[in-house]
């Protein structure tokens, strides 16, 4: 060959992979514009299986036998008081006023109130509390619905986490770790395992805010980290459209978008006879979705087909942004094969006035939430649902005021539903509430259990990143076994 025949085939060369690099990059950019509708569920091609229903890295295999086919995890978003709601102290009830013991304190970390000790003072729990169902598990009175299901559920009295600031404490309640950027639990679960949905996200998050102070929750709590980008959470609007962008532009027909997908899908299948691109194929499968969105999120949000009755046991109007509203769109989520349901509501920061805060807040979950678990019973979904109820940490028995300070030695949860023990209380804290002091539940714990649950050993699930095989639960977490069933 001649020295000028081998020039200009390098230059051909050149131009043509640097065009192929460009068309990727321009694809990837065209892609990205889909906003909130990047969460297609189930498997990419090469990573698993096709995009859509089922798919999941184990395919129809798990480690351990199935007790659960999803979760809806109800997450009171701001740190919900242990001490007024599942976990009663007449202990700290006789010392309010009083000065809080420096051997609890002494040396432990506190995120706000004074550090030396003598300062701080106890406060008595600011409710009364009843023994309820044929349990007898106590269960403060501001929940008097939560209170009719008491034998449905199963209290963990002695959680314990790691970071005593929102932001942080939700990562580590989400993710399992204090870094930013990590898989959430509920990418996870698809990842594992894939949707039971064709055209709803694997894992959709849905918010609320009131009776307190309403901390800001990141989208990042539901992101997909280092998974493939279509496992990421979905986030529904409570008002209005559920997803932004989901309908057509004035003038653009139902027929000219499936044209405009597909040939954008074409386009991928091009660049992918040249190299491998997961992340774009992803896209791809996102974009589906998306498509396959505009027709059944009309359908989810319309709940025209539910009874005055239903209504009533929710205690909410429709599209009000409520709560209330978003446990009945759960119930919905949840039929039509959602893997992966998170409700957050903001509202349990209570830094002062927490005895009228912490009754206002109580008033707008109680009744959703336990008309959810009555709901899902009745329908014969409960024995295949795990609920997870809770906040990201705990509230210290001392005053800061006329409210209480973050706390991660001790908090409470409830877990209800699939492979659950209902009416059994497990762990304790000491007299005072302070410290976890029998059975103490790692966030890991919970990790590993809900896992379990699916029918995943948390130990065997891993995603390989920078060299490492990396799991939802570090190099920890045990099951909480005295709950299972």
């Amino acid at each position: 060959m001649s020295p000028e025949f081998l020039d200009r085939l390098k230059r051909r060369t050149f131009l043509e992979n640097s065009m192929t690099g460009i068309g990727a990059v321009a694809l990837a950019s065209i892609l990205g514009k889909s906003g909130s509708l990047h969460a297609a569920p189930g498997k990419t091609p090469g990573i698993g299986g096709p995009a859509g229903k089922g798919g999941g890295v184990l395919g129809e295999t798990r480690h351990v036998p199935v007790k659960v086919k999803r979760v809806i995890h109800l997450c009171m978003a701001g740190g919900q008081s242990h001490l007024e709601s599942f976990d009663y102290k007449p202990k700290l009830a006789e010392l309010d006023g009083q000065p809080m013991p420096s051997s609890f304190t002494e040396g432990q970390q506190l995120a706000q109130l004074q550090k030396s000790a003598n300062k701080l003072k106890c406060m008595g729990p600011q409710f009364g509390f009843s023994k309820c169902g044929k349990s007898g598990q106590e269960i403060s009175d501001v929940f008097p619905h939560i209170q009719k299901v008491a034998d449905e559920i199963a209290i963990i009295r002695s959680m314990q986490t790691e970071q005593i600031n929102h932001d942080p404490a939700h990562t580590f309640m989400n993710t399992g770790s204090i870094i930013p950027g990590r898989p959430s639990m509920g990418a996870w679960v698809n990842y594992g395992i894939g949707s039971d949905s064709e055209d709803l996200p694997g894992f959709v998050v849905l918010t609320s805010v009131g009776g307190g102070q309403g901390q800001p929750i990141s989208s990042r709590q539901w992101s997909n980290g280092f998974l493939p980008s279509q496992y990421q959470g979905v986030q529904f609007q409570s008002k209005g459209d559920a997803v932004h962008y989901v309908k057509n532009p004035p003038g653009i027909s139902r027929d000219a978008q499936k044209e405009l997908v597909e040939t954008v899908s074409q386009m991928d299948r091009l660049l992918g006879k040249r190299r491998y691109e997961p992340e774009i194929e992803g896209r791809i499968a996102q974009y589906e979705m998306a498509f396959k969105m505009q027709a059944s999120v009309p359908g989810l949000m319309d709940v025209a087909a539910e009874t005055p009755e239903t209504l009533e046991r929710y205690g909410c109007t429709p599209g009000d942004g409520s709560y209330a509203a978003n446990c009945l769109l759960a119930r919905r989520l949840a039929e039509r094969g959602v893997r992966f349901i998170q409700l957050y509501h903001r509202g349990w920061d209570h830094h002062g006035g927490i005895k009228n805060a912490f009754q206002k807040t109580a008033n707008l979950v109680d009744q959703g939430t336990a008309a959810l678990i009555m709901d899902l019973k009745e329908r014969g979904m409960l024995e295949d649902t795990l609920i997870i109820f809770g906040g990201e940490f705990g509230r210290t028995p001392m005053a800061q005021g006329s409210g209480r300070d973050h706390h991660i030695n001790a908090f409470s949860m409830f877990l209800c539903g699939g492979g659950v023990q209902g009416g059994v209380t497990h762990g304790a804290t000491d007299e005072l509430g302070y410290t976890a002091v029998e059975d103490p539940v790692h966030v890991h714990d919970l990790h590993a259990t809900m896992l379990h649950l699916l029918g995943i050993d948390h130990l065997r699930l891993t995603y390989r990143f920078q060299g490492r095989d990396f799991r939802l639960t570090d190099v920890f977490g045990h099951l909480i076994k005295p709950v299972l069933s």
